[in-house]
């Protein structure tokens, strides 16, 4: 059943929520427009507010639906050698690779913040509501998305081991934020050369 749980919440996670919305509202391949991304932030500039709350929403719910609902129902009705703990983590990172990496659109995808805030919303909630204040800091201050989700990616760890989560959860806590980081790093250099697009400017 472990097989099943990585490919159930793979497929979940492939789910290419914001391709499909702009396919559907706009006619258009989201890819080719603003920064080509199939993620939230990108949504909002090209499609507005209304589209990327949309699949903000549905991409927390792809991540929080892997931990929250399919790991415990596999746990228990069948058996498996893996705790419920394990297999969530596993459940985790199953769909946030569904997202990155989408079979759905040639194995490429987003940067798996929203997926990942997910996953980690129903595994460490405390953790997650802190680094989200993070976000919503850090991005009205600055009027940067991937400021945003860089700076509450880092500190998600930090919360989640003064949360007293245990060691198993903090790695993979430790190896998301890694994660978020590394696909963010053309977001990190344009910020560096202060070439990258705010919240507020429409690319379409």
């Amino acid at each position: 059943m472990v097989i099943v749980t990585i490919i159930a919440c793979y497929l979940l996670g492939s789910f290419p929520t914001s391709y499909l919305v702009g396919k559907i509202l706009r006619g258009i391949d989201i890819r080719k427009f603003g920064s080509g991304n199939v993620g939230a932030t990108n949504t909002f500039r090209v499609l507005g507010p209304g589209p990327g709350i949309l699949v903000l929403l549905i991409d927390i719910a792809k991540g929080l639906i892997s931990v929250s609902l399919v790991a415990p129902y596999i746990a228990s009705h069948f058996n498996t050698s893996l705790s419920l703990a394990c297999l969530r983590i596993l459940a985790g990172i199953s769909v946030i690779a569904g997202h990155n990496w989408s079979i759905f659109l040639g194995f490429k995808g987003g940067k798996g913040v929203a997926t990942s805030a997910g996953v980690l919303l129903g595994i460490s909630p405390k953790a997650v509501g802190l680094a989200a204040v993070v976000w919503l800091i850090v991005t009205g201050v600055s009027g940067y998305v991937s400021l945003g989700s860089i700076t509450s990616a880092v500190s998600l760890p930090v919360f989640m081991w003064l949360s007293g989560e245990e060691r198993a959860t903090l790695f993979f806590g430790i190896a998301i934020s890694i994660l978020i980081v590394v696909k963010h790093r053309a977001n990190i250099v344009r910020l560096i050369h202060h070439k990258e697009n705010k919240i507020g400017r429409r690319a379409a």
